[in-house]
């Protein structure tokens, strides 16, 4: 059955979607957490605090719909202000491409929080046991902090994980090929809206538990020798 074919190939489209943008926004969370922790580039600090602050603030298809529309007026302005290639009025951007930042940007705003609170919740003492051992606050840093911060911060980046995994669903409305979008095409074409929604539920709802059994599995792994 062809609209069976069509729903597996968009749903690998979405896993796909969904691990990259986790890759992409967990480095930059981290990178902006490690240097808020080191308290240095506080430059880089003042950006990517205000960017999370922005992506925070808005409703995530509003993120989805300017990062679409934004990276392209973007690549023109530049354009015209320093390549001058030539008169361009409009430049096309892959629509995956732009799904893929704006779910990483989602993603890494709230893996920041999570990051951040799980450093905060590091006892002090781990840095002065360290200075004792006459280390300095690098090697402090990535030998002792950084192991003991992902205890606290994985349960809650597994939630965001599995938060991103729904909200993939709006890059449908970009035309990206996920789960959603082949959803609402099949159901054009078959006028059966109730079988095939419910199909996409159960394949969501599978991901989800797959997901949980693996997120089990890593927690176990990290918190064993506690």
């Amino acid at each position: 059955m062809i609209e069976i074919y069509l729903l597996i190939s968009a749903t690998i489209t979405t896993l796909k979607l969904a691990l990259l943008a986790m890759i992409i926004g967990l480095t930059l969370a981290i990178s902006i957490a490690i240097i808020e922790e080191l308290k240095i580039f506080k430059i880089l600090l003042i950006i990517g605090k205000f960017l999370f602050l922005i992506i925070c603030s808005l409703p995530e298809v509003l993120v989805v719909i300017f990062i679409y529309l934004g990276i392209s007026k973007l690549l023109v302005i530049l354009n015209n202000i320093i390549f001058n290639i030539g008169n361009i009025n409009y430049i096309n951007i892959s629509p995956v491409l732009c799904g893929v930042i704006a779910l990483a940007l989602i993603y890494a705003a709230s893996a920041y929080q999570i990051i951040s609170g799980a450093f905060k919740s590091i006892s002090k003492s781990q840095w002065e046991s360290g200075q004792v051992l006459g280390m300095n606050n690098n090697v402090i840093f990535f030998k002792l902090i950084l192991p003991q911060m992902w205890q606290y911060a994985l349960p809650g980046l597994g939630n965001q994980w599995l938060v991103l995994l729904k909200d993939t669903a709006l890059v449908s409305l970009i035309s990206v090929n996920d789960l959603m979008f082949q959803t609402k095409n099949i159901i054009l074409i078959t006028n059966k809206p109730y079988k095939w929604y419910l199909l996409s539920a159960f394949i969501y709802i599978l991901i989800t538990l797959l997901s949980n059994l693996i997120l089990l599995k890593i927690n176990f792994l990290v918190n064993r020798f506690n």
